[in-house]
């Protein structure tokens, strides 16, 4: 999604500065970007991981540097990785990695480049939650805390910023970006950066894995590690490619919100019912009967996502 939203600006015509972890992802996005954008805009990629505050600052230095600006107009705090459901069974370091980049990734992001979005004389600053933001799970058998508690405090934090620009710094706008099951491949990146890569996973881990997934209720029976290691690849893939929206769309739903100047962005028809589902049987969203009707009204396949 990020990807997009940055061909999308390059394409209208914005200078676009992105940070990343990986380097070969941003030299194909920053290609792309390129080849759309009108002559003589700028794009410029930056190494930089999201939850923690220097690398932000370099950034922001880079950027002021390689841009020869004071100011930016847009600011999108779009990182996020998924896993790590259970503060009871998993493991403390990839939980906390987990919420760090999904929650301090936007609050460093915000801090770091608040002041630029303010010299700006319209600044407007872009946060992404999620459904997960309203709804802490992905259904009566998955554990899902760490991605859902960040979410919930990145839609906290930006409602709460509407009062706050408001009363501070007027000419700055806030959104939050509410996405459904969007086509990314956020399964997949987020196993490289927790170190849960099937394709590298040993195979303790491999059957720490298929212990989590018959606790959902999803048995591999006599699958060996070989067929189990192929399953969660395909899983990623399925997830990223036979999502209801494309990460595309979804772009181009978040950048017609900014213009219109709303702050609250839902993207996908399942953010909509989801949205609306939780608000009309709030003291029910815990239960299997809700996600049940979920599942019905949504296609969602609950026990299968893992983000």
């Amino acid at each position: 999604m990020g990807r997009e939203l940055a061909r999308q600006l390059a394409a209208a015509g914005c200078h676009v500065a992105m940070c990343d972890v990986s380097a070969e992802n941003m030299e194909r996005t920053k290609a792309i970007c390129e080849a759309e954008c009108p002559g003589g805009l700028r794009v410029t990629t930056h190494d930089a991981d999201v939850s923690n505050e220097a690398d932000l600052l370099r950034f922001r230095d880079e950027v002021m540097r390689e841009h020869e600006t004071d100011y930016v107009n847009l600011v999108f705090n779009n990182a996020g990785i998924g896993g790590t459901g259970s503060v009871i069974v998993d493991d403390r370091e990839a939980w906390e990695r987990t919420f760090n980049i999904c929650w301090y990734g936007v609050y460093f992001g915000t801090r770091t480049f608040l002041p630029m979005l303010m010299a700006a004389e319209e600044g407007h600053l872009i946060n992404t939650s999620s459904v997960n933001g309203f709804w802490a799970t992905l259904g009566p058998n998955i554990s899902h805390t760490a991605y859902s508690a960040a979410k919930f405090a990145v839609k906290g934090f930006s409602e709460a910023l509407i009062n706050d620009l408001r009363l501070n710094a007027p000419h700055v706008k806030v959104s939050v970006v509410m996405p459904g099951h969007i086509g990314t491949s956020i399964v997949i990146n987020s196993g490289k950066v927790l170190g849960t890569d099937p394709k590298e996973m040993s195979d303790q881990e491999l059957a720490d894995a298929r212990e989590v997934f018959e606790s959902r209720g999803i048995d591999f029976g006599n699958a060996t590690n070989d067929q189990l290691r192929q399953a969660l690849v395909m899983q990623g893939e399925t997830f990223r490619d036979d999502a209801p929206m494309t990460a595309a769309a979804a772009a181009t739903i978040i950048l017609d919100g900014v213009r219109a100047g709303r702050w609250r962005i839902l993207v996908g028809e399942d953010a909509h019912v989801l949205d609306r589902m939780v608000r009309e049987d709030p003291e029910n969203a815990y239960t299997a009967e809700f996600a049940e009707r979920l599942s019905t009204e949504t296609n969602w396949r609950l026990g299968d996502l893992t983000v």
